[in-house]
């Protein structure tokens, strides 16, 4: 049993109450929301009436009207122009750390399970090193060593996500070594590498996906909340955490619209990837039981 088997157990149970309290039509809204959100991101240029770096002094905090579908904010722009340029940044960062972070989870997992012994023994002690480093601090310490900007805060959260996957990894192909079907491929003279890479790795894989849905919508928040404290993406780029952090003096000011949509747009987002994640795995479950 890996690491990660208490939370997805105590995931599977929240998202059964979740799914009886909605039903099927909960997995195709949150479906639904990420493909408006990354169709809303590809296609911004399109979609956005206005330049979303475009102030307006004479329509500073205006309310939603035909012209703003959601008002502008401190400085004249629109808030809907922004919110669309934004699913660009906060999508493509998360999709980033993700990426990078379950290449070198599995790698290294493979590796570890596969070869078990003294290796796994010293990269298991280093994952358990890298458990105690919380994702946003390194990015902070990152962006302290580095300077502010987007490059920074990912490679940090991949590297420190990086420990969830191959520790996933790594239960699950210790678990697949003494299935019958890896004895007779290797009675079949085939290599460890080959059966490790072109065997194991494609039987476990939809976990992995499964696990890696639901680690989208952590890193959204972690680089959300980097830009929230100014550190991520910079002014004037469009980003729904710096959003959040450019609306202070508005929400002061009584006018707390140009918060209140991105901060929906983050947990909208971040609520249909652990849905999502949690119906992956739910199914993979069912599947296997």
């Amino acid at each position: 049993m890996t690491a990660l088997a208490p939370t997805a157990v105590v995931g599977r149970a929240r998202f059964a109450k979740v799914r009886a309290f909605g039903g099927d039509w909960i997995i195709w809204l949150s479906a639904g929301v990420l493909v408006l959100f990354a169709l809303a991101a590809v296609f911004a240029p399109l979609i956005a009436p206005y330049d979303p770096e475009a102030t307006d002094l004479r329509n500073v905090l205006a309310g939603p009207s035909g012209d703003h579908l959601l008002g502008t904010d401190q400085v004249g722009r629109d808030t809907f122009s922004r919110l669309v340029y934004g699913a660009r940044t906060s999508l493509v960062g998360p999709l980033a750390v993700v990426a990078a972070s379950t290449v070198l989870g599995v790698l290294v997992g493979l590796v570890a399970g596969w070869r078990g012994g003294r290796l796994d023994s010293v990269i298991s002690r280093v994952l358990d090193i890298m458990f105690a480093f919380p994702a946003l601090l390194l990015a902070i310490l990152a962006v302290t060593l580095f300077g502010k900007g987007l490059v920074a805060p990912i490679v940090a959260m991949s590297i420190a996500y990086t420990p969830f996957i191959a520790r996933q990894v790594r239960g699950l192909v210790i678990a697949s070594r003494s299935r019958p079907y890896v004895a007779a491929y290797t009675v079949q003279g085939f290599s460890p590498t080959d059966v490790a890479v072109r065997r194991v790795l494609p039987n476990i894989s939809p976990l992995i996906l499964a696990q890696a849905t639901v680690m989208f919508g952590y890193a959204l928040l972690d680089l959300a909340a980097m830009s929230f404290l100014g550190l991520g993406v910079q002014p004037p780029t469009s980003d729904w955490g710096s959003m959040i952090n450019d609306s202070r003096g508005a929400v002061l000011l009584g006018e707390p619209l140009t918060a209140v949509v991105p901060s929906v747009a983050v947990i909208v987002t971040v609520i249909a990837f652990n849905v999502l994640g949690e119906e992956l795995g739910d199914r993979i479950a069912r599947r296997d039981a």
